[in-house]
């Protein structure tokens, strides 16, 4: 049934209102930016926005679709900006901010089930790779509201493994390679946790 409903939905619709003044600023960079082909792009929040992502893999294809404080339902606004691009590749991290402002599993699963299949839909040649959602670390004192989420994010990134078949997405568990042995974020790799 989710299938059939994805199907026969077009890019959602959301009020301006909802998204941060930042938002509207980077939306409105990535709509007027140049279209190219084979892109490979790197879509989520502030993790994806902090990278300099094609001069750490050297490749001049990655686009940084980035938006920090961003959440799923903000991806979904902006998809149509990505897959009409056409892009060779997509990288989704997104999750942890909508964790932040409780929203629920169902829904931020539900959200990303929906990224993917839109994508597919529209771009069927595009390659997407969802990527879990990264650990956390509450002992660094920051972020008390993303940092306490680490069961929930547990949750999201089980199901987001169990869907990648079903709806035709790759799942890369950073989580796993960013973890200590107490399956919170390794410090080596943050200072905000």
């Amino acid at each position: 049934l989710l299938n059939q409903l994805l199907a026969q939905t077009n890019k959602p619709s959301f009020s301006d209102s909802l998204f941060s003044t930042y938002y509207h600023q980077r939306v409105t960079l990535f709509r007027v930016l140049l279209q190219t082909k084979g892109d490979i792009i790197f879509l989520g929040n502030s993790i994806t926005d902090g990278g300099e992502w094609s001069e750490l893999f050297n490749d001049l294809r990655i686009k940084n679709r980035g938006i920090s404080g961003d959440i799923t339902t903000g991806v979904l606004n902006r998809l149509d900006e990505v897959y009409n691009r056409k892009p060779a590749k997509v990288f989704l991290l997104i999750g942890v901010n909508d964790l932040a402002r409780n929203i629920s599993v169902d829904s931020i699963v539900k959200n990303i089930i929906w990224i993917a299949s839109l994508i597919k839909e529209k771009t069927p040649f595009t390659k997407l790779y969802v990527q879990s959602i990264l650990p956390v670390n509450e002992k660094l004192g920051k972020f008390g509201g993303h940092a306490s989420k680490k069961t929930e994010i547990l949750k999201v990134n089980k199901a987001l493994f169990d869907s990648a078949i079903r709806y035709h997405y790759n799942y890369i568990d950073v989580f796993s390679a960013l973890s200590d042995s107490t399956g919170r974020l390794n410090t080596d790799y943050t200072n905000d946790g």
